[in-house]
């Protein structure tokens, strides 16, 4: 005999994947996935696995995690140097999300200095290049998202000069 509420079943259907879910209360905890597994990936950013190959170098290309025509996801793991060249994506608009140490942004719009938690938006055909900074840690640890659509900000009012 179980205790508690009875399993709640959830089928969800994309395109062609079905994937199927009980929940047993509130709670992403809470969730079994029953089938439909394999399009469900989950991977730790700090795993130290998980590193571009060519970490250590200034020209060092960030680890592709998960890709399609419409976005990507990257790791970026900088340590050591600054990127020495400037970068211009005439495909993808990026996101920048910082998740360990800091790292300056200079760009063709202004210079931003991005810390844990925070976010970077670039648009698609905007020069842009990272470099270390006073508050840069021995690893600086990033998620690049490249969106094929341009993205419009509906967050609430935030300070240009910020």
């Amino acid at each position: 005999m179980r205790n508690g509420p009875a399993p709640t079943r959830e089928v969800l259907t994309t395109g062609d994947t079905r994937t199927v879910l009980e929940r047993f209360g509130a709670g992403v905890e809470s969730v079994k996935v029953v089938s439909g597994a394999e399009r469900l990936v989950t991977f730790d950013i700090a795993d130290e696995r998980i590193q571009p190959a060519n970490y250590d170098k200034p020209d060092g290309a960030p680890l592709r995690m998960l890709d399609s025509d419409a976005a990507k996801v990257d790791v970026s793991k900088r340590s050591l140097h600054d990127m020495d060249f400037w970068h211009r994506s005439t495909d993808y608009s990026e996101v920048i999300i910082c998740v360990k140490g800091a790292l300056r942004w200079e760009t063709e719009l202004g210079t931003h200095v991005l810390h844990p938690g925070q976010i970077l938006y670039i648009p698609r055909g905007v020069a842009h290049r990272s470099a270390l900074c006073d508050e840069s840690a021995e690893e600086n640890i990033l998620v690049e998202v490249k969106i094929k659509d341009d993205c419009v900000y509906t967050g609430p009012p935030v300070d240009p000069e910020a």
